[in-house]
């Protein structure tokens, strides 16, 4: 009978395709994955992976087992969570999921208000690939996540947040800050750098190029926002930034400047889920919340304190 150790690594190996990253991930050496693996394998009397040369493909029996191995997954999580919530005892830790391009400029105010209303409340924080945390959270590995809309998966309780501006940024010697009158049409051909293909931030970024008639750089993918922010100042070319991030101490405009056009209205929206058969959901409804209102008060802070609040008039 296949243990849930071993579920777990067939899960892991399915979502990152990679022996060595899904071992990083579960806190296994290599070779006691791959022992696991095989023995899993062994047990079904069923191949589930592949070699390619990206790394591990399910095969067709793979990939027809792979929801029921998420399902018991999340199943077992959900059973320590009821017993929790039977025996009244409050959860002491949270498995919280957050995307790089939003974690560190919001959730520092957002963790200092949970601990002083929850003063036993412990958040693991993980930053990640959106899609690949909301794979965990289906699964189980994860409690809760704070992601940029849409958020897929099936049996997840998902909660709109709020709403953050974009904003268009060169280096300060770029000639969008010289023009008499700048427009879109001054976006055409222009070279935009990008994160991860696997970020949202990715696809949306394709899709404003599109309208601008910019391309994306394609030989050269940013690591963080930092990057993009660091590389834009040195005359790469241009990007677009989130307005929490440009608002926050790792942000700012010392190094680049906002050129939005007029009419310029692009945001992106930012929403929380969690399994919706969590025994928790109260409490995950309540820190929804807590974050929903620290970005509002960060947010306005930042149209109060920068020239972002005229930049789009």
């Amino acid at each position: 009978m296949p243990t849930l150790k071993q579920i777990s690594i067939f899960a892991k190996v399915a979502q990152t395709q990679n022996m060595g990253e899904a071992a990083r991930g579960l806190g296994l050496s290599q070779p006691a994955l791959s022992q696991q693996l095989l023995a899993l394998e062994r047990d079904l009397d069923v191949q589930l992976f592949e070699r390619v040369p990206k790394g591990m493909q399910l095969t067709p029996g793979g990939r027809q087992l792979l929801p029921a191995a998420l399902a018991v997954l999340g199943a077992a999580r959900e059973f320590g969570d009821v017993a929790d919530h039977v025996a009244k005892r409050f959860v002491g830790s949270i498995r919280f999921g957050v995307t790089p391009t939003l974690g560190p400029y919001l959730m520092p105010a957002v963790i200092k208000r949970l601990h002083q209303r929850y003063p036993g409340m412990r958040l693991f924080i993980r930053e990640g690939i959106p899609e690949v945390q909301q794979a965990d959270l289906a699964a189980g590995q994860l409690d809760m996540v704070l992601s940029p809309l849409p958020i897929e998966g099936r049996g997840l309780h998902i909660e709109p947040l709020f709403r953050e501006p974009l904003h268009i940024v060169a280096p300060p010697d770029d000639p969008l800050l010289t023009v008499d009158r700048n427009s879109r049409k001054n976006y055409t051909d222009r070279t935009f750098l990008t994160l991860d293909h696997r970020h949202h931030y990715h696809r949306q970024l394709e899709d404003i190029c599109r309208k601008l008639g910019a391309t994306i750089m394609s030989d050269y993918e940013g690591t963080s926002l930092d990057a993009l922010q660091q590389m834009v100042g040195s005359g790469v070319g241009l990007a677009i930034l989130p307005e929490l991030y440009i608002g926050s101490g790792a942000g700012g405009l010392d190094m680049v400047a906002v050129t939005d056009p007029p009419g310029w209205h692009e945001f992106r929206s930012i929403g929380a889920a969690w399994r919706s058969t969590a025994a928790f959901a109260d409490l995950y409804v309540e820190i929804a919340e807590v974050i929903a209102a620290e970005a509002r008060l960060k947010l306005n802070d930042v149209r109060e304190t920068t020239s972002l609040g005229t930049s789009m008039s």
